[in-house]
């Protein structure tokens, strides 16, 4: 008895030395998170909304039919994707855990008026998605060594300005935003979205979560050692059915809780904007919450302006940059006004979530008693919670499997993305051994921060973790975009002057005096030289 006693009294220091050391690293984490995510980023999303907007005449809402023909046309080709594969590869960057667990967390701690705050992001972040997108198909690049296309913010960032006295710095520029997104594709944003998906098993399943992560590195390992194609192969298969089964599963319990769809939107908007400071309403009081949040949440779940959107653009077939500037505009539609309305949707009529103060106390909850019951840490557990609370039995199950497809596509974009960056880095070294030893450990690495993150108990830190990745991209993005801008706009006017005369639109850089696109310039050469080259 004497032995246990001593045994404890000698290992209890150490336990509460390793609990500080966590507490002090999560402290870390936190204080980081909070510079990156200060109320500077928040207004520089929406401002660069805003201004691209008026600079494009609105094209997210102008050009809107464009937006959905295009994303069915076109057809993929040796060295490119499909319109519609780069959509869907888009699709799974974008729609992913923050559509579920990203939703209730910005209405846990930002009010229901958060949802609107959510859409407003989507809408003047299409016009954003436009200009990066637009971007990132203007100056692609073809792999030497695959034959894929390639292309991203590092590759236009560098090119755009390669050939005038600020050509070096750009470089330098692109360098810099190619290593933050590798280390945030590979490292910080994953466990975001495994630790959903263990978590979300649990709930439903309640199997160990070591089995969970290893079948995920298992099925992970299958789809990123194949290559893009069939990456992109995989995305057009299981996003589009993924989200349709869950926005109708979404719509049926809506319809279920018809009588609650006006007071729902009425709380949604009250909420916004504080309207009304009485009974549930009372989350207006919390405004600067809603927006910070809803914004946050928003780029989380819809990525317009985090710079991912370029990399599945410039992976696509098409004849006209503009083309899949405007597909990827609508994508932003179809992840948040859909998706995350969806959830937000199933959330709010079912009354299954809370609202917590800055300090985590509860400062107002859904209708009835079952929303009592809930964890009060939002998460994909509320979700789970409303839909079980329709359909008995089924809804923890159902979210479990729609969390596993959504963060499985996202967590391949992932590493989709990081593998083009590192590209980038190292793709020009003349000895090719760099790049394939890097790829491997990039392969390595993701696999390892997947098996951590579901494994991770701690949810804050995984999002803590991922809003830092997705802040400093879009820090560096967005900026570089405003100064990057010009190109965009002109092929923009080329594209509609072209649509009017009745043409397919074609890309020529000279004439627009679009200069490095090299792509583009050899592809132009072919046409005139009477060569065949894909159409799109």
């Amino acid at each position: 008895m004497s032995e246990q006693s001593d045994s404890q009294v000698v290992a209890q220091p150490g336990i509460h030395e390793r609990t500080n050391d966590w507490n002090n690293v999560s402290a870390v984490i936190e204080w980081l998170n909070g510079i990156i995510w200060s109320s500077w980023l928040v207004y520089l999303c929406l401002g660069a909304g805003v201004y691209f907007t008026i600079r494009s005449r609105a094209v997210q809402i102008r050009k809107i039919k464009s937006i959905f023909t295009q994303m069915f046309r076109g057809k993929s080709s040796e060295d490119g994707v499909s319109s519609f594969q780069a959509l869907s590869m888009s699709l799974a960057g974008r729609v992913g855990v923050g559509n579920i667990a990203g939703v209730a967390t910005a209405i846990g701690f930002g009010g229901p008026g958060a949802v609107v705050w959510m859409w407003i992001s989507a809408l003047l972040g299409a016009s954003t998605s436009y200009v990066e997108s637009t971007l990132g198909q203007t100056y692609k690049e073809k792999d030497p060594k695959t034959g894929e296309y390639r292309g991203g913010p590092a590759f236009y960032l560098e090119k755009a300005y390669q050939f005038t006295r600020f050509g070096k710095f750009f470089k330098v520029y692109g360098f810099i935003f190619a290593a933050v997104t590798v280390l945030a594709m590979s490292f910080l944003l994953p466990g975001v979205q495994s630790r959903a998906i263990g978590g979300a098993v649990t709930n439903a399943w309640n199997l160990p979560t070591w089995v969970t992560a290893l079948a995920l590195v298992v099925i992970m390992a299958f789809i990123v050692i194949g290559g893009v194609k069939r990456i992109a192969h995989f995305a057009s298969l299981a996003v589009p059915f993924m989200a349709i089964i869950y926005i109708l599963a979404a719509i049926a319990v809506t319809f279920i809780n018809a009588d609650q769809i006006v007071p729902v939107i009425e709380l949604i908007f009250k909420s916004a904007f504080g309207i009304d400071t009485s009974s549930e309403a009372a989350f207006g009081g919390i405004i600067g919450l809603a927006v910070q949040w809803g914004v946050q949440r928003g780029i989380y779940s819809n990525e317009a302006g985090q710079g991912t959107g370029p990399h599945a653009a410039a992976a696509a077939e098409v004849s006209h940059p503009t083309k899949q500037g405007l597909v990827q505009a609508g994508s932003v539609y179809i992840d948040t006004l859909f998706v995350c309305s969806a959830t937000a949707f199933m959330i709010l009529s079912t009354g299954m979530y809370r609202v917590l103060s800055p300090e985590g106390e509860i400062i107002g909850s859904g209708r009835g008693q079952l929303a009592e019951a809930l964890e009060t840490t939002p998460g994909e557990g509320w979700p789970q919670s409303g839909l079980d609370s329709m359909i008995p039995g089924i809804g923890g199950s159902f979210i479990a499997v729609s969390i596993f497809l959504f963060a499985l596509t996202t967590i391949v974009a992932y590493y989709y993305m990081a593998e083009t960056n590192l590209v980038y880095l190292l793709g020009k070294l003349k000895n090719p051994m760099y790049l394939t030893i890097g790829t491997r450990a990039l392969q390595v690495l993701i696999l390892i921060a997947v098996a951590i993150g579901v494994m991770n108990d701690n949810p804050s830190d995984a999002w803590a973790l991922g809003d830092i990745g997705v802040g400093a991209m879009a820090w560096l993005n967005i900026v570089g975009i405003l100064i990057l801008q010009q190109p965009a706009f002109k092929l923009l006017r080329d594209f509609e002057r072209q649509q009017k005369l009745g043409l397919d639109p074609e890309f020529d850089p000279q004439a627009l005096g679009i200069k490095n696109a090299t792509f583009w310039e050899e592809r132009w050469a072919k046409m005139k030289a009477g060569e065949h080259v894909p159409q799109g």
